[in-house]
Order: structure tokens, then C-alpha cells, then sequence
């Protein structure tokens, strides 16, 4: 729509005020005509300003490989989009948390991270001050209806989250999650910057997506910076990092559902050999999670080509290794038993909810970054987008295996021909009064960090979008009518971000 949102693409930057401030009805109405017609909302959020809360869309169309940005002012309450798009459901809800914008009509006005309000006063409830799991849990009434509440401490070295089952016996009828425990106020630490600490902190976003993570800011603080892409050896090894990140925890996941099923075998094996990929990611980096590797213009380390080539084949061997172990994990009766038909999301739900990444994938939805919005190397070297149909584990295990396969391809051939030259243009300050929107595929999904920067370059707001935004609401739907039993299984097969989802 000429004139009302402006099209950009994803790591380049424009004139923040250049983007279109529209009347509220007219910017809901685009927004809520993108999204039922099939488009995606990267980002939606707020800032608070002296004449009130600016809203702004950012509106991925991947068959053009655009994002449309739009924006409006809003001041008392606004009707919600929800009912309509349940895939903003949890963006209007961080509105009301984060700005104490009135939003009239949400289905489902629940905290989001029960993080105090950035604005005082407004039309909206706000979020109570209180701590997580301080919560009106729904509750279903009736004979033999018991309530199951586990979590936030769990039987395991894992993250902070609260899970309360309604139940008829072994049957599910209702799964609320309650998050906000690992809330350490990333976006507020990012604001004021560049700054020394300003990586670190956006490669802590999600321990194990630190690669996906510093590639969005870099890409975005590039984008900003006004400079043309990094080097194409640079280019090539921050693509090497991002697909053993996704080697790595793709291969986790398989060993971790086989040992959820109790199928030792693939557990033991895939346990293992996800620390090859971990132990490459050492190679490249210095360490096994990639920290500090990803820096804006390029890379810090550059790997030169004798170690490439042993570094590939030794790849080569570990995947053998992975797809040896993973055939006997599909073939097994007793494991299909567990995982066939359980956990199902359809693709017409998975839509509806703004689903991303394998999750998605799984259900038929061919969603991925690197296909829809590339960057070097990926404009040139594309990676096959891995799709199942039937939307339950076993279509998310299967997405992995083959999503690790076609990784693991792409990773050989880019160490076998790593292109000459430098790994790193240091980038210009970023421009001043300037907006950019940054997406990369993690292997969880998209990644979308948004920065817009005031008058002295510095980032004024900065917005960041953890596919595990996107998919919570995926795995509470997912385990309705299931026996609770299975809850551990689905859990697993979505294998979502705490931290990521709380920021």
C-alpha cells in the first residue's frame, strides 16, 4: 500500500522518519489485513513519547522478501487485534505490561514477564507487581477434575517456568505456562548503545542461540552503520557458526527425545556427538556456545584453510555417526508408538498462531529466513527448507534430522571453499534518527531484533523477537487432549527458550 508502510529489507536501514504515521483504525486495519492474508508480524511494539505511546509494525512479507513498517500513536485505550489475529496476542499483552497501554477486548489478558511498567500512569491495567506465579490461573470445575502444578523448579538442570494442567484423570484439558523468572531487562541494557558490553549482552539473550543472536545485532548495527555486507570470507564463517549452533542443539534434541521414550541407543549416541558440533564451534571461536566470535563488520577469528579442511572431515565423520544413530530412532516400533499422532498442531493452527522455525516446519509451513529473506552467503548457496505435513513429534523430530542433514551439507562445502580475504570491515558509527530491522534464521526459528537510533546515533529503542515468543502459546495448545504423561515428549520436541522468551 504506497504511502501508508514503508518496504525495507531485513538489515537495511532508513529514515525513522520516514516510516508512515498513520490514524490508529487505519494502522489496525493494515496490520490486521497482513496478517489474515498470510503475511507475519516480526515485531510489534511501543514507545513511550511526550504526545503518547508510538506504536510500531514491522510486517514480513517472505514471498517478496520485504518487511513493511508502519506506525500510530495511541493514547487511552485501543481495541484489540487478537480475537481477530491470535498472533498478537502476546505482543498486545507486552504492550499493556511494558507501557500500560488499554487494550479492550483481549481474550487472554495475562502478565507477560511481570516485568513494572516503563510508563507511569495510562489507561491500561498494567501488569500487577508482583512476582511470577502470583497468577489468576484459569481453573475447570467438575467431577474428578484435579489440578497439576509443576515447575518453576524443575528435576533438571534447565530453566525457570511455571506449568499448571487441568486434568480429567490422565487427560489433559488445559495447560497454562506462566514465564517472567529469568526477565533481566535485556532491551533496556541495549538501549544507549554501542557499547563495549553491547554484544555481550545480545549473545546472552539465549545461552544456547549465541550465534543467531550477535549475527541479528551485527547484521542490524551494519545496517545502521550505512556499510555494504562483510567480507565474503567473513560472510562464509559467521554462516559456518550459525548451522553448527543448529547442528548442535538439532542433535541434542533427537539424543534428548530418545531419551524421553527411553530408547537408549540414539540417546547415548547423539548425547555425544552433539559435543563435535560444540567442540567446531570451539575451533572457530575459542569456546563451545560461539561467544565472541560474530562482531559487526565481520568476525573476530578468522580459521585458516589447513584447519578448515580437518575440520571438515572431521565433520564428515560425526555426521555419519548422527544419521547412523537417528535411523535407528525413526525405525524403532517402540519409539514411533510414543511419538506418532502425539502432540499434533495443525498447519491451519500453526498458521493462525504466528508459529516459526521447525515447529512450523513441521506442520507444513514453509517458514525460514534463509530462503525468504537471505544475506550472503545464502543468496548465493541456499539451504533446502526441511518440511513434514503431520504437525506432531515425530514431524518435528523428522524436521530436525533433515534440517541437521542439509546443515551439515552446507557446513562442508562452505569450509571446503572458504573464499580468500579479510574477516572483518569495522563498520562507521550508526547513523543517527535511522530504524532497522534485522531477521536471521536461528535454529530455533526467527530471530528479529529491531533498533531505532535518537539524534546522537545512539539506540534509542531497541526491540528483540525470540522465536520463543512465537511458539509458547504452539506447545500449550499442543498438549490439550493429550495423556499428561506425554507432556515431557511435546515439551521437548518444541524445546523453547525460557530466557529468550523473558529477556
Amino acid at each position: 500500500m504506497p504511502g501508508r508502510v514503508l518496504q525495507v529489507r531485513s538489515g537495511e536501514a532508513t529514515d525513522a522518519g520516514a516510516v508512515p504515521r498513520l490514524p490508529l483504525d487505519d494502522f489496525q486495519g493494515i496490520l490486521a489485513d497482513a496478517v489474515t492474508a498470510g503475511h507475519r508480524a516480526s515485531a510489534y511494539f511501543g514507545e513511550a513519547w511526550h504526545e503518547g505511546v508510538i506504536l510500531t509494525a514491522a510486517i514480513a512479507n517472505d514471498a517478496r522478501g520485504t518487511i513493511g513498517l508502519l506506525s500510530t500513536r495511541v493514547e487511552g485505550v485501543m481495541p484489540s487485534l487478537a480475537p481477530e489475529c491470535p498472533s498478537l496476542q502476546l505482543f498486545e499483552r507486552e504492550l499493556v505490561e511494558q507501557l500500560d497501554v488499554g487494550v479492550a477486548g483481549h481474550p487472554w489478558p495475562r502478565a507477560v514477564r511481570f516485568e513494572p511498567a516503563r510508563v507511569p500512569g495510562g489507561a491500561g491495567a498494567g501488569a500487577p507487581m508482583t512476582i511470577p506465579g502470583d497468577h489468576p490461573f484459569f481453573a475447570v470445575e467438575g467431577e474428578e477434575v484435579h489440578e497439576v502444578a509443576v515447575g518453576p523448579v524443575h528435576a533438571g538442570i534447565i530453566e525457570p517456568g511455571h506449568f499448571r494442567f487441568q486434568c480429567h484423570g490422565e487427560n489433559v484439558l488445559h495447560l497454562e505456562i506462566v514465564l517472567g523468572y529469568q526477565h533481566r531487562g535485556v532491551e533496556r541494557l541495549l538501549e544507549g548503545g554501542p557499547t563495549p558490553r553491547t554484544l555481550a549482552v545480545a549473545e546472552s539473550i539465549a545461552g544456547d542461540t549465541g550465534i543467531g543472536h550477535a549475527l541479528a545485532y551485527a547484521r542490524a548495527h551494519e545496517g545502521l552503520a550505512g556499510v555494504g555486507p562483510p567480507p565474503p570470507r567473513a560472510a562464509a564463517l559467521r554462516a559456518v557458526a550459525l548451522e553448527l549452533e543448529r547442528l548442535a542443539n538439532h542433535v541434542g534434541d533427537l539424543g534428548a527425545l530418545a531419551s524421553d521414550v527411553g530408547f537408549l541407543p540414539t540417546a547415548s549416541y547423539c548425547g555425544a556427538l552433539r559435543a563435535d558440533f560444540l567442540n567446531a564451534l570451539a575451533e572457530l571461536s575459542g569456546n563451545r556456545f560461539g561467544r565472541g566470535l560474530v562482531v559487526a563488520g565481520g568476525v573476530r577469528h578468522d580459521l585458516p584453510d589447513d584447519a578448515a579442511l580437518r575440520l571438515s572431515d572431521r565433520l564428515e565423520k560425526a555426521w555419519e555417526h548422527v544419521r547412523a544413530a537417528a535411523r535407528l530412532f525413526f525405525r524403532a516400533a517402540s519409539v514411533r508408538n510414543r511419538t506418532d499422532g502425539t502432540g499434533t498442531i495443525s498447519r491451519a493452527l500453526a498458521a493462525e498462531l504466528g508459529l516459526v522455525g521447525p515447529v512450523a516446519r513441521a506442520c507444513g509451513l514453509s517458514l525460514d529466513v534463509r530462503a525468504s529473506h537471505p544475506f550472503a552467503p545464502y543468496d548465493t548457496t541456499p539451504v533446502p527448507v526441511a518440511l513434514a505435513l503431520s504437525g506432531d513429534v515425530t514431524a518435528r523430530a523428522r524436521v530436525r534430522l533433515d534440517e541437521a542433514e542439509r546443515s551439515a551439507a552446507f557446513v562442508l562445502a562452505a569450509l571446503r571453499a572458504l573464499p580468500p580475504g579479510p574477516v572483518r570491515a569495522p563498520p562507521a558509527p550508526p547513523r543517527a534518527s535511522s530504524i532497522v530491522v534485522s531477521l536471521v534464521e536461528g535454529w530455533r526459528g526467527e530471530i528479529c531484533h529491531v533498533i531505532r537510533t535518537g539524534a546522537d546515533g545512539r539506540f534509542a529503542r531497541y526491540k528483540v523477537v525470540d522465536p520463543s515468543f512465537h511458539n509458547w502459546m504452539g506447545l500449550q495448545l499442543a498438549v490439550r487432549g493429550q495423556q499428561i504423561s506425554d507432556f515431557p515428549l511435546c515439551n521437548k520436541s518444541f524445546n523453547l527458550s525460557y530466557c529468550g522468551h523473558d529477556l
